[in-house]
């Protein structure tokens, strides 16, 4: 919201410096992001008065215009089509700094001799002062303009750039800003005239209007007007345009967009000559309805939209934009001039299904009382009365279906301090609110009852009321206290620490967390599986999803995640190492999906980096195996690997995992189709583990402390040959069992020639460590011993030759 200086100062008497003028309303909720200065930059430039023109003696296109200075005068050159004698003009003195009319750059205006007349000064353009871009002919100033004075003094100004929160759309006014700008300063607002004539017939002798559907549309109010002129707005009003930021079109026009600006209301006027039937119908849209928009373009809407017809069709959106077919034209000569108040939700609905978001749309889907509409189409109607001539009908057309007792809210002395913390007598807070035009009245002491004025829709219940006290006595006028309890007691979140836990080692162990949506479409969790999944089917569908990619609550972590890796495999040549920590939505019948938390990692690509060692290895199934036994390590506990099945993943390189004999998860490597169906090159190995499987372990593990050994360890390695059907895991069982062994390390697997069929060799490096004494080599020999003969009697092992 921009905020003109100038134009707030017509409403309250503000004194204060810009600056301290954006300091006080930025502290009491109004952010201004920053400030524009207008005529900042214009020095030497001045109001002149042109007294006489003559023509100039070697240019038939250029002129001698001699401007009045005041003190002086001064005879330029000038070319300017619109200049006359008594006109009042921005005069440039050499030194001025301007926009060049033909360049666009900033210059310092020098004299010169123009077909040998010497000109030591210049008549100026809106452009050249930095106004507009119209450099057509010199800016006339308004007779009132004082002679010889700065031109900053008489045409600079400042604007204030609002940056206006949701639930202040009256604040998308001016009227609002001056509200708040008089409370802060003490300065009282004067709302502008709104009387005017009405010399035409009663207005429901031209035109009625019926509410179809009140629930979108709780009133509409129109004026009519006759023998209406249609032009250029005068040019303060253009000015006040262009500082918000709007475009002049015409009169009529800039008339609704002016008082939109001034009341935050929207209004929309329509040639009243061309509304069929003389009969307005506020109604949802019906099948297959089309409407061509001011814009031009063919726009189908749907029943969610609500449409203004008249007898035969629509002729506008509804609170977002105008219909071709009833645009005011220079032709027109009557006006029906629209001031509603719609359903917001309704208006936000329409405006981002269509891509129309409007000045109109912004401030009705931030929700508007319906009594602004008619303190706003008065308004509107004088200045169409004023500026484009014609006559008013007698009366309002109010359709009002949704009225209601004004919002009342009770508050008390005590409410206030117990909410701020400030002890403030009833007159102060009545003081306080009556300046924001609050109506209160103390009806049973203390108790004070509080009516919002009409055009503040945000007021609903008491601290809404105590906030308005809060925001004008002053946030830094509130005493700072300590808390009067104790700060509560520290409850555990077991659950959080354990996801944060699994971030950090996962992150630690060189993988990347990625953070997919949770909503996703059913195409790309069916190229995760190569069965079809029954679960999909009943998977549960967003109403109003925000696009078609984001319909679905998510099954599965493994979809997003391939696409990521996807993605990220077509933009860099390192090995992809990804993870993601999230929930997952399993359907149940009659019911609200179950909901699991999941923690899924992908592995892809080269395992280390490009360089002129040589091409390195690709990442495999040991690789994941690695990341989830390093994961379990960082969490205190322990998992098994068994063989396992997957539908996405290759049999014989899958293993579930499993902690206390109870299945966790999954690991193993993706089949090379489900790779294709997201465009993957090469293998990718993956695991899924439930989050909850790992709560027992994380929460009951143990933090013990154990210093450095004093004495050294012993290390031998030993060789098993063992069934191939035999697992690792198994050997490394018995071998751990036995004391004093702190490590145990598979380094070498063989199977061949040198082997019996169906025979395998486990090379393995054992270390043992006591913390009491050096073991001497006939301990570990013994050791050793008592391992070799538990692996004969319980795997038939023998020792490798």
């Amino acid at each position: 919201m921009r905020v003109s200086l100038n134009w707030l100062r017509e409403y309250v008497p503000v004194t204060l410096p810009a600056e301290e003028l954006a300091h006080r309303l930025t502290m009491a909720g109004l952010e201004v992001s920053k400030i524009e200065v207008r005529g900042g930059d214009w020095q030497n430039i001045f109001v002149g008065q042109i007294v006489d023109i003559r023509p100039h003696p070697n240019a038939d296109r250029l002129s001698l215009a001699e401007v009045d200075l005041g003190a002086e005068r001064e005879t330029v050159v000038c070319g300017a089509p619109n200049i006359e004698a008594g006109q009042k003009i921005p005069f440039a003195r050499v030194g001025a700094r301007l926009i060049d009319g033909h360049t666009g750059k900033p210059a310092v205006l020098q004299p010169a001799k123009i077909r040998g007349v010497l000109s030591k000064g210049m008549v100026c353009s809106e452009k050249e002062l930095g106004l507009s871009l119209e450099h057509e002919g010199i800016l006339v100033l308004p007779p009132e303009a004082p002679l010889g004075a700065p031109l900053r003094d008489f045409l600079g100004d400042s604007i204030l750039d609002f940056e206006i929160t949701p639930n202040r759309p009256d604040c998308l006014s001016m009227l609002g800003i001056a509200c708040e700008a008089g409370a802060l300063t003490g300065g009282k607002v004067t709302f502008p005239p709104a009387e005017y004539p009405e010399e035409a017939p009663p207005a429901e002798e031209f035109a009625s209007v019926e509410i179809a559907d009140p629930d979108l549309c709780p009133r509409y109010c129109a004026t009519i007007m006759e023998g209406v002129r249609i032009g250029p707005s005068p040019r303060w009003m253009q000015q006040r345009l262009l500082d918000y930021g709007m475009r002049p079109i015409n009169n009529i026009v800039d008339i609704t967009n002016y008082v939109m600006i001034e009341y935050g209301q929207p209004l929309h006027a329509f040639d009243y000559q061309r509304i069929r039937g003389k009969k307005i119908i506020v109604r949802r849209a019906r099948p297959e309805e089309t409407i061509q928009s001011l814009d031009g373009v063919e726009r189908k809407v749907t029943a969610e939209n609500l449409m203004i017809t008249d007898a035969a069709g629509p002729v506008a959106i509804a609170g977002v934009v105008g219909g071709a077919n009833s645009e005011v034209t220079g032709s027109t000569t009557s006006i029906l001039l629209e001031s509603a108040n719609f359903n917001r939700i309704s208006i936000r609905r329409t405006s981002a299904r269509l891509g129309l978001r409007s000045e109109a749309s912004m401030r009705f889907e931030r929700g508007l009382r319906p009594e602004l509409a008619m303190e706003a189409v008065k308004r509107a109607t004088r200045l169409i009365q004023e500026l484009g001539g014609g006559k008013v009908a007698r009366g309002i057309i109010d359709a009002y279906p949704g009225r209601a007792a004004p919002p009342e809210v009770k508050i008390s002395p005590a409410e206030v301090k117990r909410v701020l913390g400030v002890d403030l007598p009833a007159e102060t807070i009545t003081g306080i609110l009556a300046s924001l035009g609050f109506a209160c009245e103390l009806f049973c002491a203390p108790e004070i009852r509080v009516t919002p004025p009409w055009w503040r829709s945000d007021i609903s219940q008491p601290a809404d009321v105590v906030e308005e006290v809060a925001r004008i006595y002053g946030y830094d006028k509130i005493p700072l206290t300590l808390l009067s309890s104790p700060l509560p007691a520290f409850e555990p979140q077991p659950f959080l620490d354990l996801k944060d836990r699994v971030r950090d080692v996962l992150a630690a162990s060189g993988m990347q967390e990625v953070i997919n949506y949770s909503l996703t479409n059913l195409e790309i969790e069916r190229k995760a599986s190569l069965s079809p999944d029954p679960a999909l089917d009943r998977s549960l569908r967003v109403v109003n999803p925000l696009s078609k990619e984001q319909e679905y609550l998510r099954l599965t972590l493994r979809s997003g995640l391939l696409a990521t890796l996807s993605a990220n495999q077509r933009h860099q040549e390192t090995g992809v190492r990804i993870f993601e920590v999230g929930r997952v939505f399993l359907p149940r019948e009659k019911d609200l999906p179950e909901e699991r938390d999941i923690v899924a990692g992908a592995f892809c690509g080269p395992r280390t980096e490009l360089s002129w060692h040589g091409k390195g290895e690709v990442m495999d199934f040991y690789d994941a195996k690695g990341a989830v036994e390093n994961l379990f390590r960082g969490l205190g506990s322990e998992a098994e690997f068994v063989e396992g099945e997957d539908p996405g993943l290759l049999k014989g390189r899958t293993a579930a995992v499993k902690i206390n004999g109870m299945t966790a998860g999954v690991l193993g490597e993706l089949n090379p189709a489900i790779s294709q169906n997201f465009d993957i090159c090469g293998p990718v190995s993956l695991f899924e583990i439930e989050l909850a499987a790992l709560l027992p372990g994380f929460a009951a593990r143990a933090r013990n402390y154990r210093t450095q050994p004093k004495f050294p360890g012993a290390t031998r390695d030993l060789a098993i040959v063992v069934d191939a059907a035999v697992p690792a895991r198994r050997v490394k069982e018995i071998i751990k069992a036995s004391p004093l062994v702190e490590g145990v390390v598979l380094f070498d697997v063989y199977s061949g020639e040198k082997l019996p069929q169906g025979k395998k060799s486990l090379a393995w490096r054992v270390t043992w460590q006591s913390y009491e004494r050096t073991l001497t080599d006939e301990e570990i020999d013994r050791y050793l011993q008592d391992i070799l003969q538990k692996l004969a009697q319980e795997l038939g092992a023998v020792l490798r030759t």
